[in-house]
């Protein structure tokens, strides 16, 4: 497939190392029992596109009877993305959403107005050793859609676009790119997507989005000849044609971006919005507890916690 024609094989040497904008070491921090670590939102940049929160989860391994539990807490604001390599969630939300995501599919809820959700290791999963190993994302909303009602969508892993040429294996997980679109609804203009490179083999990123970022999952990449390894986000000048390189081991990539959104974005805790009047009054309706008579609710069949507002 022909997917790119355009970029020629020596276009990692051609481009000078400031094609790169912003390169971020992503924070590790311990969300109990196991190892994150966070690329977005860092000091030097809040946001790639509409992406204002990108974490790695792990890998981590769990006994028989372990895992993850992430009690119902709410969002404002942002549409969540989680996507996995290894291990499960069972993910319950306000909306009546109730679905178990496995590694290649997609779960994509957006928040809108307010929505309530947890996200737990299967029973299944518990009944034996069980690993744990993804990325959690969240893209902020157009000021339009701050309001809308909440939403959400599971994708099976063969409803995502697959494309293979030349040592490359990319898997269109939301938005457009390479000629190929992703079957979630987006709500502004976006790309994100799983890519496995064989060692030496090249990627051409796209040309037709305003923000580009790469995150170096596994393995390395070569840009303009200087090698960036596992674990750290780059994201690239506008406008300039990019084609990274796979380092000898080869690499796994999650290339994210789309169009910067306008005006200021506000994050506190799990609110996402375009000024703090929204975000305090997100606060207070979430301290009251009033569940199911204002914007929040609690997930069917997961009602008998929930995460209590930071102080």
């Amino acid at each position: 497939m022909s997917w790119n024609p355009t970029i020629e094989p020596g276009c990692p040497d051609e481009v000078g190392i400031d094609v790169i904008e912003t390169l971020i070491l992503p924070r590790a921090r311990d969300i109990g029992g196991f190892e994150a670590r966070r690329a977005l939102p860092a000091p030097k940049r809040q946001m790639v596109g509409p992406f204002i929160f990108f974490d790695q989860a792990g890998p981590a391994e769990f006994l028989t009877g372990q895992g993850v539990d992430v009690r119902p807490h709410p969002h404002t604001g942002l549409g969540t993305v989680t996507y996995l390599f290894r291990g499960d969630f069972h993910h319950r939300d306000s909306t009546g959403a109730d679905q178990v995501i496995r590694p290649g599919e997609l779960n994509w809820m957006v928040a809108g107005r307010g929505v309530t959700h947890s996200e737990r290791t299967s029973a299944e999963a518990r009944s034996g050793p069980n690993s744990l190993f993804g990325i959690q994302t969240w893209l902020a909303l157009p000021d339009k859609d701050e309001d809308m009602a909440p939403a959400f969508e599971h994708h099976g892993k063969d409803a995502l676009p697959l494309i293979e040429d030349a040592g490359v294996k990319l898997r269109l997980i939301l938005g457009n790119a390479y000629g190929e679109t992703a079957p979630a609804r987006m709500l502004s203009e976006t790309f994100y997507a799983d890519v496995m490179l064989a060692a030496g083999s090249r990627l051409p990123m796209p040309d037709d989005h305003e923000d580009r970022g790469i995150y170096i999952v596994d393995g390395s990449i070569l840009v303009a000849g200087q090698e960036y390894a596992a674990g750290q986000m780059m994201v690239f000048r506008p406008g300039d044609r990019i084609t990274v390189a796979a380092g000898e081991r080869g690499s796994r990539l999650m290339i994210l971006g789309g169009a910067t959104l306008p005006g200021p974005r506000y994050i506190w805790w799990n609110f996402v919005a375009s000024s703090r009047e929204r975000i305090e009054e997100a606060k207070a309706e979430w301290r009251a507890r009033k569940w199911g008579q204002g914007r929040f609710d609690l997930p069917v069949g997961d009602r008998e916690e929930h995460t209590p507002l930071p102080e």
